[in-house]
C-alpha cells in the first residue's frame, strides 16, 4: 500500500461545525484516472459499466477523501472490482452480503466493511474489537496508535443496500514524546502531529479541558453538545491502560439505543490520555439483515450465518439516547466485554443487566453453599481429634466446593435464564437506584423499555418464579444465590455516574456458618475489568494489608480463583487474632488480577481502592459523585496497609484519598514512605522483632545457645521478614528458600556472606558459591537436571523449591517460615516433616509467615512434641508499627505532621520521627514477650497445644475487649486518663499532651485502644482460664493506682 504525499493533501475549508478539518484530497482527480485505466487493462468489468461503477464509488458512496489520499489506484481498482462482484452476486442469492477489506502496514492499517446503521453485528470479523486488542488497549505513550474512522454517506451500490465504515489506524508522531512539568498539560506539546494539522481551536480548547480533568481523576471524563448539524458529538477521555475493549464496546452502547455514529475519533496524547470522540445521530432506517463473513483480507461473500438484530430499545429522541449514553458509559468502562455480551448485542439484555448479570455471575461463584446438610451431619460424626478424619473431611470439602458449581455450569445456567435475570436486575435496581430530587429516572437508568410496565418483584415472587422456571435444583440454586445478592447489598456504586470498578458492601450474613464459623464484621465485593477482589473485616475499626494475587497461567488462575475468598477470609481472621494487642480488629484485601491482566497490578489497585472509596465517602457532587443508598446507615472507615504486591502503592493510595476529600486520609494507609509519615516496617525490622521474640523466648525456656542450633528458613534474603530474620539472628541457618531456588548448606550456610545478601536485599541466586562447604548446593527455578554432593539428581529446579520444605534435607532445630503460600503444610503432608521412627525434622517452629501451616497440620506436630507457635503470635510486630503509625496520623495535624512525622526536603528525618520508632520497637518487643511468656506457661499448667492456646488466648482478648465497650469503665475520668498515658506511646504524650490527644482522635478508636489495653494485659497476666474475681482484682489495682495518680 502507499500512501499518499501530505503535500498533495490540501486542508479545505472548515466544516461548519468547527471542530476537525475536512480531509480534501487535492490529487483525486489523478488517482481516478489511474483507477480507471487499471480497470480498463484489467478488463474485470464490462468497458460500458466502468465509468458508471467507479463514479458511485468516488462519487455517490460517500468515502471520506482520507480512503484515496491512503489506498493506492491498484488496492482502489481492486475494491471496486469486489463490489462489483457483490452486485452480480445480489442479483444470484437471496442472502444478503458481506463485506470486508484490510490492509495492513507497519505504522497502522485500514479495514473496511459493510454496515447497517444503528446495529450491532454478532458475527463476520469484528474489526472494533480487533482494533481494540491490537492497537488502542496495548496503547502507551512510548507507542500509541490513532484512529480515524467515517461511515460512507450513500449506498454500496444501487442493488445493496449498505454503507460502508472505514477504520484508518496510524502509529502517533507526537509533538514531545516525554513531557514533564506543566508540558504534560499543554495540548500542543503532547498531540499527534496529525491531529494537531487537522484540529480546530475549538477541538483543542475542549480536549484541553478533557485532558486535564482525565490527569486529576481516576475514571473516564464524559462530556457531549449538540453541533449545528443536529448530530451530537460526545467526547469520552480515560488514562491510556484503564480500560480494555472500550472503542468497540462503545459502538454496542449506542447501537442499543438505535443511534449510528457518522465519524469517530480516537486521539492519543504523550501524557497517557486517550480521548474518543464519537458524532451520533439518530438511525432511521436499522432492520433485521443477515450477516455474512469472510476469513480474507479482502472478501465479499454471502451466507446463512447468525441474523443481525436491531436493537430492542430505540430512543424517543436522540437527546434521550445520548443522555442514556451518559450514564452508562462509565458502567461500561468498568466493565466493557463480559460473557454475556451477545445478549446485549441482540438487544435481549440491557448494559445494566448484562453487568448485573456478570456480578451475580462472579458471586455465585464464590458464595454458593456448596456443602449441604450431609457435610454437616458428617462433621457431627466424626472425630475432630483423629487425623484421618480431618483428612478425609478436608478432602472432601475441597471435591464439594470446586466440582460442584463450576464456573461454566453457573454461566450456562444465568445465560438459560434472561428473563429470570432480568426480574433480578429489576429487584436489585427497585432497591439501589440513585433516585435524584425531583426527577425520577429510574426508569431511564433501567435502559430497557420493556420494564417501564413491568413491576418489579420482592423477594417472595422472585423466589416463587425461580422455582417454577427452574428445570432442576442446580437452576433453581445459582438463581437463588443471585436473590442471596440483592438481599445483602448495604451500599453498591452501581449506580454512581462516574466510577472506575464496581463495589458492593455486602451485609455478610449470607456466609454459611459451616465453612464460615467466625461472622465478619463486613465484606465489600470490587469487581474491575482487570480483576475481582474482596476485602473482610472482624470489627467495625480494623486494618489490614491489600494483596495481589498473580496467576502464571489459566490453570494456577482457575485455582486462585477458586480460592480467592478462603483466602481472603482466613488472613482476615487471622489478622483479627492477630491484632489483639491493638485497638483495630483484623482485616484483609486481596485482589485477584485476570489471566489477561498479571502485568496491571497497580491499575487494579488504583481502580480498587477508588471503588473502595466511592463507599466510605458520601457523594458532594451530583452528576459525577451522588449520594449513595445506604441501607447500612452509618459512616465506615476502612485502614489499608501493604502486603503482597502493593507496598510500593500505599503513598498514592494516601494521597487520593486526600485528593477524594477523605477526612482520615493520614491514617487512610499504612507502609507509606517516610516522606508522608510512614514507618518502614522492613527498614526497622518490625515484623521480626516480633517473630525472634518467640525464637528467644524457646532458647531461654529451654536453656539452649543460640549460636549451637540449626535453622531452616523460608522465604529468602531479598524480603523484609527474611532479610531482617537473617540479620537479627545468629544461629546456624542450614537452608534457605526463596523465590530463586534453594540454598542448602549442612554444616551451616555461611553467615557474612549471607547478611550481605540480607543487607543488600537480594536473592540467594546471588550467593558467591565458593562459600559454600563440601555438602553444600544451591539450586535455582530455572535449572534441570541438577546431581546434588549426596549423588542426588534433580529433575526440576521449580519442583524442587517448591516441595522443598517438604524435603529430608529440610532438616533442623528451628523452622522459621518467613515466606511462602498459604497452607503450604496441611494435614495431607505434614507425615514428610516425620522420619521413619516417628520423629519430627523440626523440634521449634516459629511460624513467621501468614498460614504457612493448616491448624490440624500444627497440632499434629504438637502432638509429636514440637514446641510451635502460630502466626497469629508470633507475627503481629508490622500490625503494631502500622497501628500506631495510625494513631500518630490521627493525633496531628496536617502541619504537625508533616513536621514531625515526614522526611524533610533536606531528606532528614525528624528527631520525634525517630524516637517515636524507638517506641514502637519497645512496644512490639514488650507485647511479643508478654505473650510468649502466657501460651509457655498455660501449655504447661493445662496441656493444652500452644495453636488452640494461641487461639483461645486470641478470643478471650477480643471477647473481654468486646465486653468492656458496654461498660462504664470508659466513663471513668481518672481510670481513662490512667489507662491512656500506659497505653499511649511516650513520645507522643510527651509532645501533645493527654487532652490534645483525647481531644483530636476519633473517639470510637480511642475506646478502642482503651479495651484492646486493659482486655491483652489482663489475660497475659492472668492467662485463659481467669478465676471468678480475677478482673475485679485487676480493676481495683487500676482504681486505686487511679486514685492515686489523680
Amino acid at each position: 500500500m502507499t500512501v499518499a504525499d501530505p503535500a498533495t493533501a490540501t486542508a479545505a475549508a472548515i466544516a461548519s461545525n468547527g471542530d476537525y478539518t475536512a480531509n480534501v484530497y487535492s490529487g483525486k482527480q489523478e488517482h481516478r484516472d489511474q483507477v480507471c485505466a487499471i480497470l480498463e487493462k484489467e478488463g474485470q468489468i464490462p468497458m460500458n459499466l466502468i465509468d458508471s461503477e467507479v463514479e458511485w464509488f468516488y462519487d455517490v458512496l460517500g468515502l471520506d477523501d482520507m480512503y484515496f489520499m491512503l489506498e493506492a489506484p491498484a488496492t482502489v481498482a481492486n475494491h471496486i472490482v469486489s463490489l462489483y462482484g457483490a452486485q452480480l452476486s445480489s442479483m444470484n442469492k437471496p442472502n444478503p452480503v458481506n463485506i470486508t477489506f484490510e490492509s495492513r502496514h507497519a505504522s497502522g492499517a485500514i479495514f473496511i466493511h459493510n454496515s447497517v446503521p444503528g446495529i450491532s453485528k454478532t458475527d463476520g470479523p469484528h474489526y472494533e474489537q480487533m482494533i481494540d486488542a491490537e492497537y488502542l488497549d496495548t496503547s502507551v505513550p512510548q507507542k500509541a496508535y490513532r484512529i480515524e474512522s467515517y461511515r460512507s454517506r450513500g449506498k454500496v451500490s444501487k442493488r445493496l443496500d449498505a454503507s460502508l465504515r472505514t477504520y484508518f489506524v496510524s502509529a502517533c508522531d507526537f509533538v514531545n514524546a516525554d513531557p514533564q512539568g506543566d508540558a504534560a498539560y499543554d495540548i500542543s506539546q503532547v498531540s499527534d502531529r496529525t491531529f494537531l494539522a487537522k484540529a480546530t481551536e475549538t477541538v483543542l480548547d475542549l480536549y484541553s479541558s478533557v485532558m486535564a480533568k482525565v490527569l486529576g481523576r481516576t475514571g473516564p471524563v464524559i462530556v457531549s453538545n449538540e453541533l449545528p448539524s443536529g448530530e451530537h458529538r460526545l467526547v469520552i477521555g480515560f488514562r491510556q491502560g484503564s480500560t480494555q475493549g472500550y472503542f468497540a464496546a462503545l459502538s454496542d452502547l449506542y447501537h442499543y439505543y438505535r443511534l449510528f455514529s457518522s465519524r469517530k475519533y480516537v486521539e492519543q496524547f504523550s501524557n497517557g490520555v486517550t480521548i474518543i470522540s464519537l458524532y451520533l445521530d439518530l438511525a432511521r432506517h436499522a432492520k433485521r439483515l443477515v450477516a455474512g463473513s469472510s476469513g480474507s483480507s479482502s472478501s465479499v461473500g454471502s451466507t446463512t450465518a447468525s441474523p443481525v438484530l436491531a436493537p430492542a430499545v430505540a430512543a424517543a429522541s436522540i437527546d434521550d439516547g445520548v443522555r442514556q449514553i451518559i450514564k452508562e458509559a462509565s458502567l461500561l468502562f468498568c466493565i466493557p466485554n463480559t460473557p454475556f455480551q451477545k445478549h446485549f448485542k441482540t438487544g435481549e439484555l440491557s448494559v445494566q443487566e448484562t453487568v448485573y448479570a456478570y456480578a451475580g455471575w462472579i458471586f455465585a461463584q464464590h458464595f454458593l453453599n456448596r456443602l449441604g446438610s450431609e457435610y454437616a451431619t458428617l462433621v457431627d460424626i466424626l472425630d475432630p481429634n483423629d487425623a484421618t478424619d480431618i483428612e478425609v473431611l478436608a478432602k472432601l470439602k475441597k471435591r464439594l466446593r470446586h466440582e460442584t458449581f463450576t464456573r461454566e455450569l453457573i454461566l450456562d445456567i444465568l445465560v438459560g435464564n434472561c428473563e429470570v435475570v432480568k426480574d433480578l436486575y429489576a429487584h436489585f435496581a427497585n432497591t439501589h437506584h440513585i433516585q435524584t430530587a425531583g426527577n425520577n429516572e429510574l426508569h431511564q437508568s433501567l435502559s430497557a423499555a420493556r420494564l417501564h410496565d413491568k413491576e418489579a418483584l420482592d423477594k417472595e415472587a422472585l423466589l416463587a418464579k425461580i422455582a417454577r422456571t427452574a428445570t432442576n435444583d442446580h437452576e433453581a440454586t445459582v438463581l437463588r444465590a443471585l436473590v442471596d445478592f440483592n438481599e445483602h447489598i448495604l451500599k453498591t456504586n452501581f449506580f454512581q455516574p462516574t466510577k472506575v470498578a464496581l463495589s458492593f458492601r455486602m451485609d455478610p450474613g449470607f456466609l454459611p456458618a459451616i465453612e464460615y464459623p467466625a461472622k465478619p464484621y463486613g465484606v465489600f465485593l470490587v469487581i474491575g475489568n482487570e480483576f475481582r477482589g474482596f476485602h473482610v473485616r472482624f470489627q467495625d475499626v480494623a486494618r489490614g494489608g491489600i494483596r495481589i494475587v498473580r496467576s502464571r497461567n489459566r490453570e494456577a488462575y482457575s485455582i486462585n480463583q477458586r480460592t480467592l475468598f478462603d483466602e481472603n477470609y482466613s488472613l482476615a481472621s487471622t489478622q483479627h487474632r492477630k491484632n489483639k494487642d491493638i485497638p483495630e480488629g483484623g482485616s484483609k484485601g486481596t485482589i485477584l488480577l485476570n489471566p489477561d491482566a498479571q502485568e496491571k497490578s497497580f491499575v487494579a489497585f488504583e481502580k480498587y481502592v477508588d471503588a473502595m472509596l466511592d463507599l466510605l465517602l458520601t457523594g458532594q457532587s451530583p452528576g459525577i459523585k451522588d449520594r449513595l443508598v445506604d441501607r447500612l446507615g452509618r459512616n465506615e472507615i476502612l485502614f489499608f496497609g501493604p502486603d503482597e504486591g502493593t507496598a510500593g502503592f500505599m503513598d498514592w493510595a494516601s494521597q487520593h484519598a486526600r485528593k477524594r476529600g477523605a477526612p482520615f486520609w493520614k491514617a487512610f494507609t499504612t507502609g507509606k514512605s517516610q516522606h508522608l509519615g510512614g514507618i518502614p516496617h522492613d527498614t526497622y525490622g518490625m515484623t521480626t522483632r516480633s517473630v525472634h521474640q518467640y525464637v528467644l523466648g524457646i532458647v531461654r525456656q529451654l536453656g539452649l545457645d543460640e549460636a549451637a542450633c540449626s535453622k531452616f528458613q523460608t522465604g529468602g534474603p531479598d524480603g523484609d521478614l527474611g532479610s531482617n530474620e537473617i540479620k537479627i539472628s545468629c544461629d546456624r541457618t542450614v537452608a534457605v528458600v526463596d523465590g530463586s531456588g534453594v540454598l542448602c548448606d549442612p554444616l551451616g550456610i555461611d553467615r557474612a556472606e549471607l547478611t550481605r545478601l540480607a543487607s543488600e536485599r537480594q536473592m540467594i541466586q546471588n550467593f558467591d558459591l565458593t562459600k559454600l562447604g563440601p555438602q553444600g548446593f544451591r539450586v535455582l527455578v530455572d535449572d534441570f537436571q541438577v546431581t546434588l554432593p549426596d549423588g542426588t539428581l534433580v529433575q526440576d529446579g521449580l519442583s524442587f523449591r517448591n516441595t522443598f520444605h517438604l524435603n529430608k534435607m529440610a532438616a533442623a532445630d528451628f523452622f522459621v517460615p518467613c515466606g511462602g503460600r498459604p497452607e503450604s503444610i496441611d494435614i495431607n503432608n505434614v507425615g514428610t516433616l516425620f522420619e521413619d521412627d516417628g520423629s519430627t525434622r523440626f523440634k521449634y517452629v516459629v511460624e513467621g509467615a501468614n498460614l504457612f501451616f493448616t491448624q490440624d497440620a500444627r497440632l499434629r506436630l504438637e502432638k509429636a512434641g514440637v514446641h510451635l507457635f502460630k502466626d497469629a503470635s508470633a507475627n503481629k510486630g508490622g500490625v503494631t508499627s502500622s497501628s500506631l503509625e495510625v494513631l500518630a496520623a490521627l493525633s496531628f495535624d496536617d502541619s504537625e505532621f508533616g513536621r514531625l512525622m515526614c522526611r524533610q526536603e533536606d531528606g532528614s528525618l525528624p528527631a520525634f520521627y525517630q524516637e517515636y520508632v524507638a517506641d514502637v520497637q519497645k512496644a512490639i518487643e514488650a507485647n511479643a514477650a508478654r505473650e510468649f511468656e502466657c501460651l509457655w506457661n498455660e501449655s504447661k499448667r493445662t496441656g493444652k497445644p500452644k495453636s488452640i492456646l494461641s487461639d483461645d488466648l486470641s478470643v478471650a482478648i477480643v471477647e473481654l475487649r468486646k465486653s468492656l465497650e458496654s461498660t462504664n469503665l470508659w466513663d471513668d475520668l481518672p481510670l481513662r486518663h490512667l489507662v491512656m498515658r500506659e497505653a499511649l506511646p511516650a513520645r507522643l504524650l510527651k509532645e501533645l499532651g493527654i487532652d490534645v490527644i483525647l481531644e483530636r482522635v476519633p473517639q470510637n478508636y480511642l475506646k478502642a485502644i482503651f479495651g484492646a489495653y486493659l482486655a491483652s494485659h489482663f489475660v497475659y497476666e492472668y492467662g485463659t482460664e481467669p478465676g471468678q474475681f480475677a478482673f475485679f482484682e485487676y480493676m481495683s489495682k487500676y482504681r486505686a493506682k487511679a486514685e492515686t495518680t489523680n
